[in-house]
């Protein structure tokens, strides 16, 4: 695949957004998995082999022909005779050293004023376009054969984090909005139900880093409030939680770093030397800690709280989410809102954690983390946000240290 071409080129990046299994080998398009109609009256997968002519280095120029190759059998219409208005020559074309088309096709479009034939305007014209006229009977006899097939790809730029393209931002038009959070290198710690989902949303990002801190077995309770589905069978591998959660995301990314240790007095200061962290504990002298370590550096973080409680009646649950942030400007604010050991203590007594809180605690603070990138705008300075469950209101306090 030539990054260089598909960053340079709308046309091949939108043909890769609609999902066509389109790959590049020495100056030629290829676009795999086309369905068509063989003379047997069965659907048949071929590939569409095009030129790729350039006005600069990197860029492309429109199509030098209309004409284009084909490996596979002659497409059919449904009765099983030959497609002869695209028929042009048949033979043995070997165009690359592994690539040999068995035909060469020739179809123009037409203009709409004069009806004149015309050449194409660019490579996604020209690829849609033979893709209609090939697949049109295909699709008579079977609606959901589809060349559009999304098969994954490699990732176009050569430092993606990714192991496969982010067509995600690239379909929305956002991909240089994920460009401050590359050098980053995050830190969560605890990995449990919030931790869990806060790892699921950072790892959606571009952030070169995430390390993880967790020193506990992945037991079925952990399954029951974090991301992902865990089968029996993973379970009973005794896993710690970082390994299995590197395990889950290091299927889609690189940079899950896992540190199977609690933080402590011993390895504190490691916490230092990251660009974020996310503070996701539900022991308050572990928390104290990593606030006290990090109240002197300029290492900005967000600490995440639940509190679950059964109502009097044990009929109901009601409960609190919090999420403060911490950056240098807000340490003794924030310090203000942390709860204390004992506070905390009292919070976490009844240890009730529901998976929709822990992924809403998650949301809230990986939405503030963004909103201090510069990934969202932010009218606002909150350095506290909570919910409530009884009253379904958020509220926000404000305000930055004098």
């Amino acid at each position: 695949m030539s990054r260089l071409l598909i960053n340079h080129n709308p046309c091949l990046r939108r043909l890769i957004e609609e999902g066509f299994a389109v790959e590049i080998r020495s100056n030629h398009l290829l676009v795999h998995s086309v369905p068509y109609v063989n003379g047997k009256r069965e659907i048949a997968l071929g590939t569409l082999v095009s030129e790729l002519t350039t006005k600069a280095p990197g860029i492309l120029d429109a199509p030098g022909t209309h004409q284009i190759h084909f490996v596979g059998d002659h497409p059919c219409h449904t009765s099983g005779e030959k497609m002869v208005q695209i028929a042009n020559v048949t033979g043995e074309f070997k165009l690359l050293e592994d690539l040999t088309a068995q035909h060469y096709f020739s179809h123009k479009l037409e203009k709409d004023d004069t009806r004149e034939s015309r050449g194409y305007i660019d490579y996604y014209e020209k690829i849609v376009t033979y893709v209609s006229v090939i697949s049109n009977p295909a699709k008579a006899i079977d609606p959901a054969v589809d060349a559009r097939t999304f098969k994954t790809i490699e990732p176009i730029e050569e430092d993606s984090v990714f192991l496969y393209e982010d067509t995600a931002s690239s379909r929305a038009g956002i991909q240089k909005l994920g460009a401050p959070f590359k050098p980053m290198r995050i830190a969560i710690v605890g990995l449990g139900g919030t931790g869990g989902y806060v790892l699921e949303l950072v790892s959606k990002t571009h952030v070169l880093e995430i390390h993880l801190y967790d020193g506990d077995w992945f037991r079925p309770h952990n399954a029951f409030r974090m991301p992902s589905a865990a089968s029996r069978a993973v379970l009973d591998q005794q896993m710690k939680k970082v390994e299995y959660l590197a395990e889950v995301y290091g299927a889609m990314r690189k940079g899950i770093v896992p540190h199977d240790v609690m933080i402590a007095e011993n390895n504190v200061q490691e916490l230092a030397g990251y660009d974020f962290v996310f503070v996701c504990v539900d022991k308050g002298a572990i928390r104290q800690l990593v606030v006290n370590t990090l109240a002197t550096t300029s290492v900005a973080f967000i600490d995440v709280g639940m509190g679950v409680n059964l109502t009097d009646d044990h009929e109901r649950l009601w409960g609190t989410v919090r999420v403060t942030t911490s950056t240098p400007e807000t340490r003794a604010l924030a310090a203000s809102s942390i709860p204390k050991v004992d506070r905390d203590d009292e919070i976490y007594g009844s240890n009730i954690q529901v998976a929709e809180l822990n992924c809403l605690n998650a949301t809230l603070a990986v939405i503030k983390w963004k909103r201090l990138v510069g990934f969202y705008q932010s009218d606002k300075f909150e350095h506290e946000t909570t919910f409530n469950t009884a009253i379904n209101r958020l509220n926000s306090k404000e305000g930055m240290d004098q």
